[in-house]
């Protein structure tokens, strides 16, 4: 079992503001920082190698790099960049999106999503970890070598929202990242197929890294409103309204946040509640958890850090 720690969504901002914002997260003694990918902002790759030149300790994740819009040998020749400037602090996370962002935004076919994760993968770490790939799949085609050492340190994880995923993720992946998935769905759904798809790999099963929305603040109305507010996508899209409608709450095809689903999603209270609350998510399956503040009341930036010092000392204690 890996060792259990707290990370943080780093995003917002210019490239500027994150490369800082990782390095104040480093300062606060949080494990890991955490950065998306998608669409036409800010490559998540290139701002971890400017991150990895002015910090030391803090890991460093994707979560995750899109996998249609990026061939598999291009996502390695920029993850040894990071992987060379800050050895043993990277993870690479993937996966393949949603239709709905990949076909109009970039004129790509989305077809069979876990066939094109499963083979991406497979390239990645036949060139990633052994320094050479020949490969010819149904979506992808990989043939080539490293110029330098290869770098088998990196993980390579993936996405996971629904049971295949899950199951894939345990058969193939090095970890499995979740997203606005209730703790219970975790542990019930998610985990189960986690052990399925690492029996048939005939392998142990791999982390679970669960995405919590944090909010310590004890207002639960501003929490809600906050929540519905940073939070407002998930509930409209079809994917994540049927793992909510799996997790005990079809109120999601609504396509809005009812307040039991925010109950269950965003870990909020005072400090003791939501230190609590994190503790159960580690109880419940958990091996790291992907902590993002949501910032609720009248000071934006005193909110997010009453909760990073909150996961900072929850996670120095684990």
């Amino acid at each position: 079992m890996a060792d259990k720690r707290i990370g943080v969504a780093a995003m917002g901002g210019d490239s500027r503001t994150v490369v800082a914002r990782i390095q104040h997260l480093e300062e606060l003694g949080i494990e890991a920082a955490w950065l998306t990918s998608g669409g036409a902002g800010p490559d998540a790759l290139t701002t971890f190698a400017a991150a990895a030149a002015v910090t030391d300790r803090i890991l460093m994740g994707t979560s995750i790099i899109p996998t249609y819009p990026r061939h598999p040998i291009v996502a390695v020749a920029q993850t040894q960049v990071v992987a060379q400037m800050a050895p043993g602090r990277f993870r690479l996370g993937l996966g393949p999106s949603h239709k709905v962002s990949i076909e109009p935004m970039f004129g790509i076919e989305h077809n069979a999503p876990l066939t094109n994760l499963r083979e991406y993968i497979q390239v990645v770490k036949q060139l990633l970890w052994e320094g050479q790939v020949d490969y010819d799949g149904t979506q992808y085609h990989g043939h080539g070598s490293l110029p330098g050492a290869p770098a088998p340190d990196v993980p390579v994880m993936a996405s996971a929202l629904r049971r295949r995923s899950f199951r894939l993720c345990g058969e193939v992946a090095d970890g499995a990242i979740s997203w606005v998935c209730p703790g219970q769905y975790l542990r019930d759904v998610a985990l189960p197929e986690m052990q399925r798809g690492a029996a048939i790999g005939g392998r142990d099963v791999p982390p679970l890294i669960a995405h919590a929305p944090v909010c310590v603040h004890e207002n639960a109305e501003e929490v809600r409103e906050a929540a519905r507010s940073q939070l407002a996508n998930y509930p409209r899209s079809p994917f994540y309204q049927e793992m909510f409608a799996a997790s005990g709450h079809p109120e999601a095809r609504e396509s809005a946040w009812s307040d039991g689903m925010i109950e269950d999603v965003v870990l909020s209270g005072d400090e003791e509640t939501v230190a609590g609350r994190l503790r159960e998510l580690f109880d419940w399956g958990a091996t790291e958890i992907l902590a993002h503040p949501i910032s609720a009341g009248g000071d934006s930036q005193a909110s997010v850090e009453r909760s990073l010092n909150l996961i900072a000392t929850v996670g120095q204690g684990l």
